[in-house]
């Protein structure tokens, strides 16, 4: 009876050793690296769409607000343009405003 255990035994570990290495040697075929490259791309444009949209989504809103701000008439704080170099925004020293009357 103890041997009839260790052969059911041995065979299941032998069968899953078997199944384990078939399936690591179809990954490095051609098949299986196409495969693999394969999902690896999807992934990729999926998380590049997501980016895509997510950036889309901040310029509409960033949008809205330059729109509602200049509809009230008021000067709309561009917090960005120290970043970007631009000296012209907020910056009266360097270009004095004029009294236009």
């Amino acid at each position: 009876m103890k041997r009839l255990l260790w052969l059911g035994v041995g065979l299941a570990v032998g069968a899953l050793v078997v199944r384990k290495l078939t399936q690591t040697a179809q990954s490095y075929t051609p098949s299986g690296i196409a495969a693999s490259l394969s999902e690896s791309a999807g992934g990729l444009v999926e998380s590049v769409r997501t980016f895509v949209e997510d950036v889309r989504d901040g310029m509409a809103e960033r949008e809205q607000q330059i729109q509602a701000a200049f509809a009230e008439g008021v000067v709309f704080e561009d917090q960005f343009a120290e970043l970007r170099g631009d000296p012209s925004i907020g910056d009266d020293e360097i270009f004095p405003q004029e009294d236009v009357r």
